[in-house]
This record gives structure tokens, C-alpha cells and sequence, in this order.
């Protein structure tokens, strides 16, 4: 092939995929801010011990992601806003003088994409 045919050809492929790509749009997304609770710590233990276990970021994280998972399909995490305060009940028994601590008003900022915005229709914004 010549080098002008080549040239003619190259063109049309990069001009036809320059087209039909059309302008990139960002993609959308929906927030959602959520207060919720964490579970009580497993086991009993001195207070400071078990507030600090139910302060662990571990925690945090996991519940977070629960928060927003009970949304529905496709909602994630965007940040944790408050860690909420820790609030402690007695244990009885064996474990008597002790704690068990769990989170309250943990305040989650969950997202998702925005649906239509992007990957719906090829070639549509």
C-alpha cells in the first residue's frame, strides 16, 4: 500500500472513532446522609477498655459500610461525618462491675451513581 493510501485510511478509522465517542461527561452521583447505631461490643470489659474497642476505626468502618449497604444496591461509603458518642450498659453476672459500649448517632455520608448518567445508552450524554 502507498504511503497516501495509508494516510487516507488512517484518517477515516481515527476521524469515525473521534466521532462516535462524543463528548465525556462526568459522572453523577446521588448523596444520602444517614444516624444510625453500632451493635454493643462482644464481651464485657472495664469501661475505658470498651469504649475504646467500640471506638476502634475496624468498627467504624464496618458499620459504616453496613449503613449504607442497607440502602440497596449500589450505595457505598463517601466518608464518616461524626463517630457518634459511646454509650455503655452494665454487664451482670460473672462479668458485674463491667461494660459492654456501642456507638450512637454515627452520621455516614453514602452515594451512588446517579442512574442514567453514565454507561446506560453508548454515545448518549
Amino acid at each position: 500500500m502507498t504511503t497516501k493510501r495509508m494516510a487516507f485510511w488512517a484518517a477515516i478509522v481515527l476521524g469515525a472513532g473521534l466521532g462516535l465517542a462524543g463528548p465525556a461527561s462526568a459522572t453523577e452521583y446521588v448523596y444520602r446522609d444517614l444516624m444510625a447505631n453500632t451493635l454493643p461490643t462482644p464481651g464485657c470489659a472495664a469501661e475505658p477498655e470498651a469504649i475504646a474497642h467500640a471506638n476502634k476505626p475496624f468498627n467504624l468502618n464496618k458499620y459504616s459500610k453496613k449503613f449504607c449497604q442497607s440502602q440497596g444496591y449500589g450505595w457505598h461509603v463517601e466518608a464518616v461525618k461524626d463517630n457518634g458518642k459511646a454509650v455503655c450498659q452494665d454487664c451482670g453476672g460473672v462479668n458485674a462491675g463491667k461494660k459492654q459500649c456501642h456507638l450512637e448517632d454515627v452520621v455516614v455520608t453514602c452515594k451512588r451513581i446517579k442512574p442514567g448518567s453514565v454507561g446506560m445508552l453508548p454515545g448518549k450524554s
